[in-house]
C-alpha cells in the first residue's frame, strides 16, 4: 500500500505550466518524492528535478529521451498543445499522452498512477450556459473537447493494466507560470500593475455581468496538494475529480482586495477587449521593468491576454461541486477571499510584479 513515506519518483509533463510548476515546488519539498521534468524550456528557477527537453508530439524523440526513466512510478500530465478550434486540439493533445506511455510504460515497471490535468471546459463552459453545480457525472456537452478524448483514451490503455488513472477538474486555477498558455494570476496582476502605472483605478476589465457572478479558484499551491494526494489514495484511482478551493465568491467581493495589494482606487467595471488593449502595453512594461528592477520578461512571456478574454467574458455563475472528492477523504479547504493575495506575494517576492 503505498503511504505518504513511500519512495516515489514523479514523471512531470509541462513542468513549467501553472499546474506543472505548482506540483514541482511541492514535490521538491517532500523528502520521500524524486521528480523528472518534462519541458521544452529550461527552468528559471532552483528545482531539484532532472530536466529532460522533450517533444511529445514525435514518438521518436519521446522514445529516445524516455528510455531511461526506469524507476518512474507516478506520471502527471499537465501539458497543453494549443490550437485555434476546439476540434483542431483532439488528435495532438491525445497524441502526447499516447506518445509519452508509449515510451514509458515498456522502462517503467513499476509505474502505479497516471494523472490527467483538465478543468471546467470538461462540462461546456466554452459553449455558453451549462448545468451548475457542475458533477463529475453529468452528461457530456454536445461539442467534444479533448478533455473528454484524452481520458476515454487513458481508461481504455489502462484497461487490464497494474496502474491506474486520475484526472483533476480545478476551475480557475491561481498561480505563477512563466510562458503558460492559460494564467489567470499574471494577467489580472500584470493589468493591475500596468493600470497603476498608467495612473488609471483598478477597473473590472471582463463582462460586466461576471463581476457579480458566482465563481471558483483554486490556489496553485493546494491544487498540488490535492495532485499528490490524489494520486497516491487507492480509494481516489480511476476516478476524475472537480477540486476547487472549497468555497465560492463573487468578483466583486476580490476585486476591492486586490485593488488593495496594489494600492489603488476601485473603479467601475470597465469591459474592454483585453487582448486587443493589453496587447500594445509592452513598452509600458518594459519601462516598468527598469523602474521597479524587475525580473527582465517581456510581458508577453508573462501574460496571455487572450485567456483572459476567454476566463473573464462570459456572464454566468460557474460552480462546480467538490462532493465526490470530499466523500473519498478529501479535507482541505482555503477560503478565497482571505487568500486571494497569497501568490500576488509571491509574484512581487519574485520581482514579476512592482
Amino acid at each position: 500500500m503505498i503511504t505518504p513515506e513511500t519512495p516515489k519518483k514523479a514523471l512531470i509533463a509541462g513542468a513549467l505550466g501553472v499546474t506543472g510548476r505548482a506540483l514541482l515546488e511541492h514535490l521538491d519539498n517532500d523528502p520521500f518524492w524524486s521528480v523528472t521534468a518534462l519541458s521544452r524550456r529550461a527552468p528559471d528557477f532552483v528545482t531539484g528535478a532532472q530536466f529532460i527537453s522533450v517533444d511529445l508530439s514525435d514518438p521518436a524523440d519521446c522514445r529516445e529521451k524516455l528510455s531511461g526513466q526506469k524507476d518512474i512510478t507516478h506520471v502527471f500530465f499537465t501539458a497543453y498543445s494549443p490550437r485555434p478550434d476546439v476540434a483542431d486540439e483532439i488528435a495532438p493533445n491525445v497524441a502526447m499522452v499516447a506518445n509519452l506511455l508509449d515510451a514509458l510504460e515498456p522502462v517503467a515497471k513499476d509505474l502505479q498512477h497516471v494523472q490527467l490535468m483538465h478543468g471546467a471546459k470538461w462540462y461546456g463552459t466554452f459553449l455558453g450556459a451549462y448545468r451548475t453545480p457542475a458533477r463529475e457525472d453529468n452528461p457530456r456537452p454536445p461539442v467534444t473537447h479533448f478533455y473528454h478524448a484524452q481520458q476515454d483514451w487513458l481508461e481504455e490503455r489502462q484497461a487490464g493494466k497494474p496502474w491506474t488513472w486520475s484526472a483533476m477538474r480545478p476551475h480557475g486555477v491561481w498561480g505563477f507560470s512563466t510562458g503558460s498558455a492559460m494564467n489567470l494570476l499574471t494577467g489580472i496582476a500584470c493589468y493591475a500593475a500596468i493600470s497603476k502605472a498608467e495612473g488609471r483605478p483598478l477597473a473590472w476589465p471582463g463582462n460586466a455581468g461576471f463581476y457579480d457572478r458566482l465563481y471558483q479558484l483554486i490556489d496553485a499551491d493546494l491544487l498540488a496538494r490535492a495532485m499528490a494526494w490524489v494520486a497516491t489514495t487507492p480509494g481516489a484511482a480511476n476516478n476524475a475529480f472537480n477540486i476547487t478551493n472549497g468555497d465560492l465568491f463573487r468578483w466583486h467581493h476580490v476585486w476591492p482586495r486586490i485593488a488593495e495589494f496594489f494600492e489603488m482606487e476601485v473603479a467601475e467595471p470597465d469591459p474592454i477587449h483585453i487582448s486587443a488593449v493589453m496587447g500594445e502595453k509592452g513598452p509600458v512594461w518594459d519601462r516598468m521593468v527598469v523602474e521597479h528592477g524587475l525580473a527582465p520578461y517581456r510581458l508577453d512571456q508573462v501574460v496571455n491576454w487572450a485567456y483572459l478574454d476567454m476566463a473573464l467574458g462570459n456572464d454566468r455563475d460557474q460552480v462546480s461541486s467538490i462532493t465526490r472528492i470530499a466523500r473519498t477523504g478529501w479535507t482541505e479547504l482555503w477560503d478565497t477571499e482571505t487568500t486571494i493575495t497569497r501568490q500576488l506575494h509571491r509574484l512581487r517576492e519574485r520581482r514579476i510584479i512592482p
